[in-house]
């Protein structure tokens, strides 16, 4: 294959805060730039219930903000490696939404549910979306992870085309020691109608076993399929499939064809990088060896053609771990994340690389109207051994501006927010309290630290964390009337007060259990009278 001399850079960058929610199986959906995070480990916290963040990359450094969702929302729990992709009202339509469906939750319970989400309003401080559960009847797919999902567009209408995954065994064949296990899930097209929430599957001669962790490239009514992971058989086939669905008045048609020149790959990551081309990269060619090979795909004229590229200069890290992950950020850049070192603080620490698959002059807004979906693997990395697809994680996204812009402009909509610049300022020199890490730590705190006024001088506020309060004395002083002052400004407080006069206690003598009387010795002329009486 004739190889491309594109360059690709990768650079390193660092994770400020939540860095260990950033685990494999997690997803990034881009929406006009902003790069939104969901698919923590382990369930949300209070600090940012809904489990879902905004990425801020700038000077190298990862930040993640909680992201804010509209009242109608639905829940959207933290699922890890769903299927995703992007819904569009035709093929060359500027706005679009998310479609997820299935994954895993942090009870390793497996989802058949299938959500939209969708950017509401945004502004200079706040970005709002909408998350909204779709019911779906006929032939729904089953709970299943590792899977993929896209949307063709024939004839005016569109369409989801869902294919391959993990699922649980069945109960009926499940067994003590194997009742967690997993299975590949049959190898059924399903076709989704979402106007109307009506699934049906098609079981195709060209499709024989299941498939998990592949990638996926959607064009209008095409869908190609290359790579994946046969659990059954435990191969990576060099597998290149084409489904061609065509909508007409009546029932679709669904149609395979198996093409040559495939890649044996599972655990791909795909990434856009204009109209018709994009970049392979990441994945394994068996459980033990990653796959460290670029390739360039390019559709055109309903033909793919998959040539090898020049490969970034991986550093020692990343080609000696056992295990990699990452995920799709849009516009030709890629996430990518190793294991940290074990003599790390932080036990479940990770390593971010942002890889970047076309050069800066090229690097400009575009309408990138074909979807992606990669496939990776399925298992918590505490959950298996190295080297296994199970290390892996799932990826989906739409290739979409990367650069979020910086310049804040006044909006009448921001003024709710700037109330709350003044909970997030540094009270003390051991002062701990950030808005990207902040967890509440009182009962009564839900959103904003709780603080308390010290009344030195003109008076400054404090956290009533940072001064070590109890939750009794805090709600003791909130209450009563009186002036608090801060570890700082105690010793202050205590040389202003006047010292109260102590009334000494009087000592009052023990008296004696029994009183002794002093003898008194008798006189001669005494003695000489009791003498002569006795007498």
């Amino acid at each position: 294959m004739a190889q491309s001399t594109d360059e690709m850079s990768l650079q390193m960058v660092s994770a400020i805060s939540n860095s260990s929610l950033l685990q494999p199986g997690f997803s990034l959906l881009n929406f006009d730039g902003h790069v939104l995070f969901f698919g923590q480990k382990g369930w949300p916290k209070r600090s940012c219930p809904t489990g879902v963040f905004l990425l801020d990359i700038k000077q190298n450094e990862l930040k993640m903000k909680p992201a804010f969702f509209s009242k109608d929302s639905c829940y959207l729990p933290p699922l890890r490696y769903p299927a995703l992709c992007t819904l569009r009202s035709s093929a060359k339509s500027d706005e679009y939404q998310y479609i997820i469906h299935g994954g895993k939750t942090p009870n390793n319970d497996l989802s058949d549910k299938i959500y939209f989400i969708r950017l509401v309003s945004k502004s200079s401080k706040k970005i709002t979306f909408q998350c909204i559960e779709k019911d779906l009847g006929g032939d729904v797919p089953e709970a299943r992870y590792g899977h993929t999902i896209n949307v063709v567009h024939s004839r005016g209408k569109s369409m989801s085309v869902i294919f391959g995954g993990r699922s649980y065994t069945p109960l009926e064949q499940r067994t003590t020691e194997k009742w967690n296990s997993v299975v590949d899930c049959s190898p059924s097209v399903f076709l989704v109608d979402f106007e109307f929430g009506c699934c049906t599957s098609y079981m195709l001669p060209e499709l024989q076993d299941g498939l998990s962790f592949h990638v996926s490239i959607a064009r209008d009514d095409t869908i190609y399929i290359l790579g994946g992971h046969s659990l059954q058989n435990n191969t990576r086939c060099p597998n290149l499939y084409k489904l061609k669905v065509d909508l007409p008045l009546g029932s679709p048609a669904v149609t395979c064809t198996i093409l040559p020149g495939g890649i044996s790959v599972s655990s791909a990551i795909v990434t856009q990088i204009s109209d018709t081309e994009f970049v392979l990269v990441g994945g394994y060619h068996s459980d033990n060896q990653k796959r460290l090979v670029c390739n360039t795909i390019v559709l055109e004229d309903s033909k793919i053609e998959i040539v090898e590229r020049e490969s970034p200069e991986w550093t020692p890290d990343i080609k000696h771990c056992k295990i990699w992950f990452g995920c799709d950020m849009g516009k030709g850049s890629v996430l990518l994340g190793i294991p940290g070192a074990n003599k790390q603080l932080v036990s479940d620490a990770n390593y971010f690389y942002i890889l970047r698959c076309k050069g800066e002059e090229e690097d400009k807004e575009e309408e990138l109207t074909t979807q992606i979906c990669s496939q990776t693997a399925s298992e918590d990395p505490g959950d298996s051994t190295p080297f296994e697809d199970s290390e892996e994680f799932c990826f989906s996204a739409e290739a979409s501006s990367f650069d979020i812009d910086d310049t804040d402009t006044y909006n009448e909509d921001d003024e709710e927010d700037e109330s709350e610049t003044g909970y997030w300022i540094t009270c003390c020199a051991s002062c701990n309290i950030d808005i990207n890490s902040w967890v509440p730590f009182y009962s009564t705190e839900l959103n904003k630290p709780a603080m308390i006024l010290c009344s030195s001088g003109t008076g400054h506020w404090v956290h009533a964390q940072c001064m070590d309060l109890s939750e009794t004395m805090l709600l003791r002083l909130s209450e009563a009337n009186v002036k608090y002052f801060c570890n700082k400004h105690v010793d202050l407080n205590k040389g202003l007060q006047t010292p109260p006069k102590v009334v000494r206690l009087k000592k009052q003598p023990m008296k004696p259990l029994r009183k002794k009387k002093t003898m008194k010795l008798a006189t001669s002329t005494k003695k000489s009278f009791l003498r002569r009486l006795f007498e």
